[in-house]
């Protein structure tokens, strides 16, 4: 057997097989015979069609048969000689059997060869949130709207309130448009943007008022729209104390004292904010790498990032996309992203091989203990079964790899912990 290997890109190589009948005739055999066994000819008992005229009908495909299987034979075994790391399936080019030999012409992917540059100099700031007793009182009060009640108020309207009026459209000289009464509509101010014109003219005002609105075009050329409102009801949620029988029910009786269920808000809005915290710093992290490897991404890792993303995107909606919405289109729009997550796979794995990082047994045990402290109604023993399962062993694995590297990327940068106040949640 004769190999040649061409280097065609940075990621992209086609190798070129040269096999003597020697090597490739006993395949060639077999498909012969299993074709002589199965082929059914008029004029002839089955099995007994001579070979010459075998070859004539089907000669084609028994030669794309042997070519196949030859290519994926060799490919491996040349693959893990020369130390080759595809990135992508070997795709036949070509193949032709002339003076005795078979030569097959195959394509594939690689994975760039680059260096990793230095990053020990690299800096990222870390948020460090503290929640203070005004994020407790904010959250609690988030809680306590879903055992509210709306009343109605005698106040002006502010922006919590549900305003409720008769809305009728004006025409160009103010009249009203004859139909287009529309009774009790309700607007949630609330969730209504701070520049909208409902909510900036309904705010500060009372039942019995009555204000008109106009409407802008959002587009240029388009028609300035006026209405009518007239307000009939104010409502506004009324929260219910806390106390300790509330928390019973809140809690489904997992505390009974208003002091334990403000400490576990507490704990849970910290547990909530430490992991944003690692999650953007790990964030950071990967943008940084990416940047400073500028490497070319092989065309099959990046199309396998962009089904990714398009799956996740579909599931988010149900599973299946809006009519209208051109699923190709959406597809190509990903491309981008799925550079950089193809980008960053290869700048990860660069960094666990030179670091010569693994995963054992021992650590995937480790990774269920502390699972298990997250999670009191699992066992180590119950998480441990499920992780090294044929299912999941793999998923885990990459997990427990994916920490380790970014353990490594972290004990070289520098990282500074900056204060930062809890966000306020945009209603």
């Amino acid at each position: 057997m004769q190999k040649n290997i061409t280097n065609v890109s940075e990621i992209a190589q086609e190798l070129e097989i040269i096999l003597t009948a020697d090597e490739y005739q006993p395949e060639y055999d077999l498909e012969l015979e299993e074709a002589r066994r199965s082929v059914r000819i008029k004029g002839f008992r089955q099995g007994h069609v001579p070979a010459g005229m075998l070859k004539r009908m089907i000669g084609p495909s028994i030669e794309a048969s042997v070519a196949e299987k030859m290519a994926s034979k060799h490919f491996a075994a040349i693959a893990e000689e020369e130390k080759i790391n595809p990135a992508s399936r070997a795709q036949i080019e070509s193949y032709n059997f002339e003076n005795g030999n078979l030569t097959i012409r195959i394509s594939y992917e690689i994975h760039p060869e680059f260096e990793l540059k230095d990053f020990s100099g690299f800096t990222f700031t870390q948020a460090e949130y503290t929640v203070t007793d005004e994020d407790v009182d904010r959250e609690i009060n988030l809680i306590l709207r879903g055992h509210g009640t709306m009343v109605t108020s005698e106040e002006a309207a502010v922006a919590g309130d549900t305003v409720i009026g008769d809305v009728t459209k004006l025409d160009a000289e103010g009249a009203d448009v004859e139909g287009s009464k529309n009774e009790n509509h309700h607007f949630n101010l609330e969730y209504l943007p701070a520049d909208n014109p409902f909510r900036m003219a309904l705010e500060g005002k009372k039942a019995g008022d009555v204000v008109e609105v106009t409407v802008e075009p959002r587009q240029e050329g388009g028609e300035t729209s006026r209405f009518r409102v007239e307000i009939k009801e104010v409502k506004r949620l009324e929260l219910p104390e806390l106390d300790d029988e509330l928390v019973k029910e809140i809690s489904q009786q997992r505390f009974e004292k208003v002091e334990d269920f403000r400490n576990d808000v507490r704990l849970q809005i910290q547990a909530h904010f430490s992991d944003k915290s690692e999650h953007d710093l790990l964030e950071a992290i990967s943008a940084k790498l990416i940047e400073e490897h500028p490497v070319p991404t092989p065309k099959a890792m990046v199309a396998q990032f962009q089904n990714m993303l398009l799956e996740n995107a579909k599931r988010q909606v149900g599973g299946q996309f809006p009519k209208g919405l051109d699923e190709r289109e959406f597809f190509n729009t990903m491309k981008p992203n799925a550079e950089k997550h193809a980008r960053w796979l290869l700048v990860s794995q660069k960094i666990a091989r030179e670091s010569s990082l693994e995963v054992t047994d021992e650590d995937i045990k480790a990774y269920a203990e502390k699972e298990a402290e997250k999670e009191p109604s699992l066992t180590v023993d119950q998480l441990l079964n499920t992780y090294m399962s044929t299912e999941f062993k793999d998923y885990i694995i990459d997990t427990i790899l994916k920490e380790k590297i970014y353990d490594v990327i972290k004990s070289k940068v520098s990282i500074t912990k900056e204060a930062t106040p809890i966000p306020e949640h945009n209603n």
